[in-house]
């Protein structure tokens, strides 16, 4: 019998009263792809920041090739060959994409005897790792103009450009196309029959099912279960995971009782037209209509059009039949909109803020003097407010004075949320509202939004899951190369191959 590469035993980790983990057990093999699951604050991201270093475990041991440690910091973790890649991006805007690639490891060369960066050494394995992953980037172009889709990839390629024998992928897929997650797959089982152990967190049970080996299923900071993937169902892991049964497929509950029109975009037409052209469409009070269709056909850049974050060439925009076209988010706001925008650590809330923090500071900016400069308001009014959305949306959290860095990736999102309902707004954008968050907390998001449309507010969604924008909106806008294609009632007819096809880029001449 194989022995494994490395074992975990009786891992814990506490922070202050709570209880992260507690006497977690895993094994990891050479030769495999391993599937870490558990819902949202299961204990999954703690769990690998303890194995690459990142934290000290409370209590356990780590073994490593039969070499017990009982923790590991990030130097230790690096050497025994272990890299991470997180969910959340780490890379720096600024700095071009050889220079993140190799932040804090440059290769050096001697010169008549002196030490140089060996810049032409770094380029040539930085080229073929890349195209190792299927994407053509130029190495000079600053990371801050490539999309969310192309600086996962570079994230992806950090540690793939390392000599590591395992791998930590949090989420990889999470902003990637099909075609790019094809090719990454391709990759991770070149490396597997290379030696490598990897380690594979997602939510995406389909991947899970084409990709992974084994499993480990994490709930409540405690391991519940491993085993091999082609001995269970779908339905058990959402079983371990969750420990109640969920729906295959949200089927609408409701439909928009009110035809009242509160919101129209006219003509819409954004500087680069190829993602945002002649845009028009109508939304009901009560309604919410979704937004399908490939990865970069612009759909965020249509959202960041109407909300005033990129300029626009044409178009107005209509809230209540009174023209409110916004020309910066501030005005957005101001005129009662909001955005739950889809990169949620990039500009969705203050790291450095207090989830009371977070949540109070759109109405201060909303209700502030002096377009918001003299915004803020009272500790106390501030904590009352937190407290109300805490309450509302079901937020898991000690204190709400808590950091909001502590929090789930499901419970970051709905104070994002509760942070624009605190403003009262009429109309809200959801831009890919659940994106790196479980089944369990999905099932909370989309219950918010239903509750929300109940409420008689009118919502935007946008989302990359076409099972998810069937099963939450009345209408699907299918976007295709910077236009809407065809408006769909989203009904019980309707089909994923039908979306498709109106979000396939067609030919001259072509028809659908």
């Amino acid at each position: 019998m194989r022995e494994p590469l490395v074992r975990m035993r009786g891992i814990a980790k506490h922070f202050g009263a709570v209880k992260a983990l507690q006497n977690v057990d895993m094994d990891i093999y050479t030769h495999e792809i391993h599937a870490l699951l558990g819902e949202n604050g299961a204990g999954k991201s703690t769990l690998m920041k303890a194995l690459s270093g990142l934290h000290k475990p409370s209590a356990g041991k780590i073994f490593i090739e039969n070499q017990s440690y009982p923790y590991l910091d990030h130097k230790t973790a690096a050497k025994l060959g272990i890299g991470i890649i997180y969910q959340e991006l780490s890379l720096i805007d600024e700095l071009s994409v050889l220079e993140n690639l190799y932040i804090g490891r440059l290769l050096y060369k001697t010169i008549c005897g002196i030490r140089v960066v060996d810049w032409k050494k770094m380029r040539k394995q930085a080229a073929i790792t890349l195209l190792r992953l299927g994407i053509k980037v130029d190495l000079d172009e600053k990371v801050a103009n490539l999309s969310i889709s192309y600086k996962q990839m570079v994230e992806i390629a950090k540690v793939l450009i390392s000599d590591v024998s395992i791998i930590i992928m949090d989420e990889p897929t999470s902003s990637l196309t099909n075609n790019e997650i094809e090719f990454l797959f391709v990759v991770m089982r070149q490396l597997k029959a290379d030696g490598k152990a990897i380690i594979y967190i997602s939510h995406k049970l389909n991947e899970i099912r084409q990709i992974c080996d084994r499993y480990t299923v994490l709930k409540d900071g405690s391991s519940m279960a491993s085993g091999m993937i082609k001995d269970v169902t779908n339905d058990d892991i959402i079983h371990l995971m969750v420990g109640r049964e969920l729906p295959s497929r949200f089927i609408p509950s409701y439909q928009s009782s009110s035809e009242e029109i509160i919101f129209s975009v006219k003509n819409l037409t954004g500087r680069n037209k190829k993602q945002v052209n002649n845009i028009s469409f109508d939304l009901k009070r009560g309604e919410i209509l979704g937004f399908a269709g490939l990865v970069g056909s612009g759909r965020t850049e249509l959202m960041n059009c109407i909300f005033g974050v990129d300029k626009k060439l044409s178009g107005k925009i209509y809230l209540n039949q009174k023209e409110i076209t916004p020309n910066n988010p501030f005005q957005a706001v101001k005129r009662g909109m909001a955005y739950i925008t889809e990169n949620r650590r990039g500009n969705g809330f203050f790291a450095n803020f207090s989830i009371q923090q977070n949540i109070a500071v759109s109405q201060s900016l909303k209700v502030g003097k002096f377009k918001g400069a003299m915004g803020f308001i009272q500790p106390s009014i501030e904590q009352n407010l937190a407290q109300i959305q805490q309450q509302n949306l079901r937020i898991k959290c000690a204190s709400v004075k808590q950091n909001i860095t502590e929090l789930s990736g499901g419970n970051q999102q709905k104070v994002i949320i509760g942070k624009w309902i605190a403003c009262q707004p009429e109309v809200l954008i959801f831009d890919e509202p659940t994106r790196g968050i479980d089944v369990g907390a999905k099932a909370e998001i989309y219950k918010i939004m239903r509750e929300l449309a109940a409420a008689g507010k009118a919502i935007l969604m946008v989302s990359s899951e076409l099972p998810e924008i069937m099963a939450v909106c009345n209408r699907i806008a299918v976007y295709r190369e910077g236009e809407i294609s065809t408006i769909f009632e989203n009904d019980i007819s309707l089909t994923e191959e039908k979306i498709m096809s109106y979000a396939l880029p067609i030919n001259v001449g072509e028809t659908v």
